[in-house]
């Protein structure tokens, strides 16, 4: 779930986060940030309960500021009981915006985190986000799970092929050194799934059939012809938060870990319902008028199943 800007109100030193201050550009208070903690709470709490009481086992999120927005999150009524614990890495965003990764430790065990850095075209380039990584054991089963912030549409394709190359070969290593491993890649990637980064630089299949056991499978393929996305521009729907992951995880049998069925967290209350922009996400802010709202994407998830 891209959280679109979860900041506090205090400066973070070497980034440029003015316009998320009292006086900044956005007026960003506590009533303000208060209100986007018990927002932001309510849509991570509800994900996955329909089918999972307990909630999601772990969940990937981008647009972060730092540890302490994710500890206040966790204090929010709708998460305070989940018992969830904080993957996350300060990395060198000049925004200051992270990925992070909340996990049910009754559900995964973790054994292993880390953050890779995205290598740059060029030393001059802009810093960007890099790959947040958790290794660990769900089920019984070992899983890796990648968590990713891909160049904005801002920069150039190439930026995001870049991104699509290290994560395939980041999940290359992975299963070089154990080729039973499974492995989630999941994030905001700013391109959609039938775009060169994800389906030629990361790799990720439309189609079950095409997908060996160490190839990435994409589901959300499918949902983008349907007509549904993440996030809308200019009336058309992108679906640019994906989650792929690792051909061993089909399997109909469900004796191991299995891909089930994934779903856009798309509910009314996410949906802008009158004006210009009737049937978009519902902001949190649009245009600097303050819209009490919660992301410009909506959050997706895959369910996994074992009998």
């Amino acid at each position: 779930y891209n959280l679109e800007n979860l900041f506090d109100t205090k400066h973070d030193e070497g980034k440029k986060d003015y316009e998320y201050l009292p006086d900044g550009r956005n007026k960003w208070d506590d009533k303000k940030y208060q209100s986007k903690l018990k927002n932001m709470s309510t849509v991570l709490g509800s994900l996955a309960t329909d089918k999972t009481p307990e909630g999601a086992a772990v969940i990937g999120m981008a647009e972060v500021e730092n540890r302490h927005v994710l500890e206040d999150l966790l204090k929010q009524p709708a998460l305070t009981d989940r018992g969830y614990e904080i993957i996350h890495y300060e990395g060198p965003d000049e925004r200051g915006v992270d990925c992070a990764f909340f996990y049910n430790p009754k559900l995964y065990t973790v054994t292993a985190t880390k953050l890779v850095p995205y290598v740059l075209a060029q030393p001059t380039d802009r810093p960007t986000r890099g790959f947040l990584i958790a290794d660990g054991k769900l089920a019984g089963e070992r899983v890796a799970f990648i968590v990713n912030h891909w160049p904005s549409r801002g920069a150039e394709s190439p930026a995001r092929e870049r991104a699509g190359m290290q994560v395939r070969a980041l999940k290359d290593s992975l299963q070089r050194l154990d080729s039973k491993i499974k492995i989630v890649i999941m994030g905001d990637m700013n391109d959609d799934p039938m775009d060169k980064s994800m389906a030629e630089a990361l790799g990720a299949k439309r189609e079950m059939k095409d997908v060996k056991k160490k190839d990435l499978y994409n589901p959300w393929w499918n949902t983008l012809a349907g007509g549904d996305g993440t996030l809308k521009y200019r009336g058309k729907w992108n679906l640019f938060d994906q989650i792929v992951f690792t051909g061993n995880f089909l399997n109909k049998r469900y004796k191991k870990l299995s891909y089930f069925t994934h779903e856009i967290f798309k509910r009314d209350y996410l949906i802008q319902a009158d004006g210009k922009y009737k049937g978009y996400p519902l902001r949190t802010q649009a245009g600097g008028r303050w819209m009490n709202g919660y992301s410009d994407h909506l959050p997706t998830v895959v369910y996994f199943i074992k009998k």
